[in-house]
């Protein structure tokens, strides 16, 4: 594991306690929306067997099982111990109705699942914070079965040069001083830089064409500040 990559981790299991409750704070809420638009969007079907990577708290892992019902199979992956420990012990929504959820410590670079194994795969958060953006869609390619969607949320640096400079007024006057408050300036304060560093979403397309996707698409939202990358196999 890279330097990079201990750094990334220690932030979220750390910030693992009130990850739930800031992303309701920040965001008005409007993170479940998100969401909810790349699990439609991954397209799971009754009895499916899903991916959630980097699945923090679970968020998008218990929208997937309530798609598939009790007949399919979700698997929550995430390297951080201290938010799957969050994700498992979180009241299951509609108890005996949703697919079982498998949660599974490993790192989203390299997946301990077979080839070709999922139907359809979420990623909320996550492929800004990998230490090899590349190494992870191809994982992420490859435990795919063919036709198989994958979605995948993340912020992003916006191209209007407005929208940014709210957003960097947003992030430095609101969200690191409401994590401050919590003793996690450091842990927040991150968020800034990584976006500039982050590909944009034309780039995310045309990584995951050379990556031997067959179907790309980038999806802005709010003005470019998020956005959905959907990618087929």
């Amino acid at each position: 594991m890279t330097d990079d990559s201990i750094e990334v981790k220690a932030i979220f299991n750390k910030i693992a306690p009130v990850y739930d409750q800031l992303n309701d704070l920040l965001s008005l809420g409007i993170h479940k929306v998100w969401k909810q638009m790349a699990v439609r969007w991954s397209e799971p079907d009754y009895g499916s067997t899903c991916l959630d990577l980097c699945c923090g708290s679970g968020d998008l892992a218990y929208m997937l099982a309530k798609h598939v019902g009790n007949t399919g199979h979700v698997f929550g992956v995430d390297f951080s111990r201290e938010q799957l420990a969050i994700a498992r012990n979180r009241e299951p929504p509609l108890l005996n109705k949703i697919s079982p959820i498998h949660w599974v410590e490993a790192n989203a670079l390299s997946l301990p699942f077979p080839h070709n194994y999922f139907d359809c795969a979420t990623m909320g958060y996550g492929l800004r914070n990998v230490s090899n953006i590349p190494l992870c869609l191809q994982e992420l390619y490859r435990v795919l079965k063919p036709n198989a969607k994958a979605a995948i949320l993340d912020m992003h640096c916006p191209s209007s040069s407005t929208i940014r400079w709210f957003q960097k007024w947003y992030l430095d006057t609101v969200v690191v001083p409401v994590a401050s408050n919590l003793g996690l300036t450091k842990e927040y304060a991150y968020i800034s830089p990584s976006l500039t560093k982050f590909l944009t979403g034309k780039d995310q397309v045309a990584l995951a064409y050379k990556l031997g996707f067959v179907n790309a698409k980038h999806y802005p939202i709010i003005g470019g500040m998020m956005g959905i990358l959907v990618i087929t196999k």
